[in-house]
């Protein structure tokens, strides 16, 4: 882990890169609760967190410090966990955890087709979209995770059409974008981007 200085000066650097209209999301997976204190000196503004466990340790000491984004796969038995703690989930892809949420979300979508990604299909996310409204929940947009690729480029397929959908949809956001690949993110307008080890110096 580098020193808050280090952090601050790559957060920075982060923000200039992907520019004012897109939010740079802090991901917390591989941060321990004693190494948070880092992030709040930094001036990290918003962390995302995978799992619901590790986002309960972590609100619990480090509460006021930040603003908290659920980024992980969401299950229903933790959605009200969740909606107490976060201020958005990005990850959405169940009803059975739309009906249990009660903060705005994204909905994920799985644009790769892959059986080990979450996600809902696109052909699927009409109805999806329909009945989570219809469950309460405010959605704001999509998320989606690439294929994991050595070349930044061959994310932006993914990227842009995670933008068609949201715009055939009428949703202004976009979670799009992870340490490999969020400056291409960002050109193809996300609005959030989810980065750690380029922050961490791991």
């Amino acid at each position: 882990m580098w020193s808050a200085e280090q952090i601050r000066a790559a957060y920075r650097r982060v923000r200039d890169e992907v520019g004012p209209h897109c939010t740079v999301v802090v991901a917390t997976k591989y941060v321990a609760v004693a190494e948070l204190v880092l992030l709040a000196e930094a001036g990290i503004e918003i962390v995302g967190e995978n799992r619901a466990q590790d986002l309960s340790a972590k609100h619990e000491r480090y509460g006021n410090a930040f603003r908290w984004h659920f980024i992980g796969h969401l299950q229903s038995r933790k959605a009200p966990l969740v909606s107490g703690l976060c201020e958005l989930v990005h990850s959405l892809d169940s009803l059975s955890a739309a009906r249990r949420l009660t903060v705005p979300a994204l909905v994920e979508v799985n644009l790769s087709g892959e059986e080990t990604k979450s996600g809902v299909a696109p052909p699927e996310l009409p109805r999806f979209l329909r009945e989570a409204r219809a469950a309460g929940v405010e959605v704001r947009g999509l998320m989606t995770m690439p294929p994991l690729a050595d070349d930044p480029e061959r994310s932006r397929p993914h990227f842009r059409e995670l933008a068609l959908l949201a715009g055939e949809h009428g949703l202004a956001d976009l979670s799009m974008g992870t340490t490999q690949d969020y400056r291409v993110a960002a050109e193809e307008g996300a609005t959030f981007v989810r980065v750690g080890s380029v922050l961490f110096g791991r």
